[in-house]
């Protein structure tokens, strides 16, 4: 259920009921794209079942799933179809159209392609532990991230969050980790793997890639001291979980590892309960020891001092339904 994840703390004194949680995401309920709309995005049912719950609630997990549909054409079919048109224009009138005509040639194009294009779907998976006060949510680009938040803030009344803050940077860390010389310098629990990627911050933005590698090299701490810094790094924790660290807190490639599943059921409705229940349970015991291996976790909206955390890429202050109508965030 979740190959990424990128953890957000939940502002202090919020909290909903089920009830209100689904009235607030079925207005938002997803609808696939019109003819002449190149984008979509709701709350569709987690389990898949048509007209079902939007909110599913396991082993006291609160579990959303965000659906975006988009349909594009290419650039050269519509400016090739516009060309046509200004052309005919031409020779009709003997008249060229102008730059703002033009403009209006292509958004006519586009609309008019819209219909023959394929739409693509995207799902996003949500969870909300309000115990934690964490909200977590699978997706792996910044679109995405942007889109999900947007849709968070806009749907549920007071929800502030923020993407969480370690006292020590990823990369502070990663760095640290792969200088070490011997796995006891290692954080408890936590096993550097054999891929990571290293990149130097000058301008000619050189970078290096380690691939089913030893990475406890004085290779890999050569590039070190050379100015290479960790940006992706693959670990594992406890022997339950394999997954790659980034430098801005996210969390990939998650692989719960042999004999994490034993036992769950293969089918039906308790195949959905059981995945959510044993990866969210798994993931609740990894994050806390991440964020100490990462020097604990920064205040709700606090600015890192200088040596410290800084911010993970946007959004950077709490959002909030009201802020969010200045530009988007998930």
């Amino acid at each position: 259920m979740f190959k990424n994840v990128t953890i957000y703390r939940i502002a202090p004194g919020w909290s909903a009921t089920l009830e209100a949680m689904e009235a607030a995401l079925d207005a938002a309920r997803f609808v696939p794209c019109g003819a002449s709309q190149d984008k979509s995005v709701g709350w569709v049912e987690p389990r898949g079942e048509a007209h079902g719950p939007l909110v599913e609630s396991v082993a006291g997990q609160r579990i959303l799933k965000f659906q975006m549909e988009t349909k594009g054409v290419p650039g050269s079919v519509v400016r090739k179809k516009a060309q046509e048109e200004a052309d005919h224009i031409e020779a009709t009138t003997g008249r060229k159209p102008g730059k703002k005509e033009t403009k209006a040639l292509r958004e006519d194009a586009l609309l008019a392609l819209l219909p023959q294009a394929f739409a693509r779907e995207m799902n996003v998976w949500v969870w909300i532990d309000l115990q934690n006060g964490w909200l977590v949510t699978d997706a792996s680009s910044q679109g995405k991230l942007d889109e999900l938040v947007t849709a968070l803030v806009r749907a549920f009344d007071g929800l502030a969050i923020t993407l969480l803050q370690t006292a020590v940077t990823p990369q502070t860390a990663m760095t640290q980790w792969l200088s070490a010389t011997t796995p006891d310098e290692w954080p408890g629990g936590f096993a550097v793997e054999r891929e990571c990627e290293l990149k130097s911050g000058d301008e000619e933005k050189s970078a290096v890639k380690f691939t089913r590698h030893n990475l406890a090299t004085e290779e890999v701490r050569k590039h070190i001291t050379e100015g290479k810094l960790p940006t992706r790094l693959a670990m594992s924790w406890e022997g339950r979980i394999g997954f790659t660290l980034t430098e801005s807190l996210a969390v990939k490639k998650i692989n719960f590892l042999e004999g994490v599943f034993d036992g769950r059921a293969d089918e039906g409705e308790n195949g959905f309960d059981a995945d959510v229940a044993l990866s969210t349970g798994e993931l609740q015991k990894l994050i806390p020891e991440l964020i100490e291996a990462l020097g604990g976790e920064m205040a709700f909206g606090a600015a890192a001092a200088d040596g410290e955390a800084t911010p993970a890429p946007a959004p950077r202050e709490p959002v909030t339904a009201d802020a969010d109508d200045e530009g988007p965030p998930f």
